[in-house]
């Protein structure tokens, strides 16, 4: 719905409302209407890089449809996912200080979003104080992210990594525990920063265990993941 009303937004025939933002939640449709109406929108394919990890860059994504991936790479080509973001979120927003662009962002399936420049923002941000407000928490959220990630990466094996991952993505569905994102092997491995060898043979001892059950990519947990392995 939000892809639709990009040319209105463009054109910037929709009035803009004061923002009333809920922390920690993506953007509601009229704070995304808002925002887009001072920037560009435009259409991305799949596989789409928008932003290059190094580059200086002074652009926000606001995503008005479709989810990106935020990931960072060696220059051996080895990768490691930091997070994925959809509708209502925005990514782009640690290079407005002007430095170099810390992560890598790719589209994982035909996305939309409003480009903001720096200068753009900040007069957003002035004339739309519970935004900064919305800002802050999303900054202090992705601070707490990150933080657990490198506590993770520095005292849990692969196993533990493969469970908190498992876990926070798990949803009720059909009265079990579920991950309706469909991963694979490598999806996993580059999420908990392992080989999808090691993945591949830790899922096979799960399902074997009768911890998991996995149909068409699908996870289920059938019963609670042992603490370790």
């Amino acid at each position: 719905m939000l892809a639709l009303l990009a040319l209105d937004y463009a054109a910037g025939e929709l009035p803009v409302p004061e923002a009333a933002i809920v922390p920690s939640t993506p953007l509601r449709e009229d704070a995304l209407r808002a925002i887009a109406a001072s920037g560009v929108v435009r259409q991305f394919p799949k596989q789409t890089v928008l932003i290059h990890e190094g580059d200086v860059g002074d652009s926000l994504y606001i995503i008005l449809a479709g989810r990106v991936k935020v990931y960072a790479s060696n220059a051996a080509g080895r990768e490691v996912v930091i997070n994925f973001h959809g509708a209502g979120e925005y990514v782009g927003e640690m290079s407005l200080d002007g430095a170099p662009r810390s992560a890598s962002v790719i589209t994982v399936e035909p996305t939309t979003c409003a480009i903001v420049n720096r200068a753009q923002f900040r007069d957003f941000l002035a004339a739309n104080p519970d935004f900064a407000q919305h800002l802050i928490h999303t900054l202090i959220h992705r601070a707490r992210s990150a933080t657990e990630n490198v506590k993770s990466l520095a005292l849990s094996d692969v196993y533990g990594r493969l469970v908190r991952l498992l876990n926070a993505l798990a949803v009720q569905h059909d009265g079990r525990l579920a991950v309706l994102e469909k991963l694979t092997q490598q999806d996993i491995a580059d999420r908990v920063g392992a080989s999808r060898d090691m993945i591949g043979k830790l899922m096979k001892d799960l399902v074997g265990g009768g911890y998991l059950l996995v149909e068409d990519r699908q996870i289920t947990i059938l019963k609670k993941l042992p603490p370790g392995w």
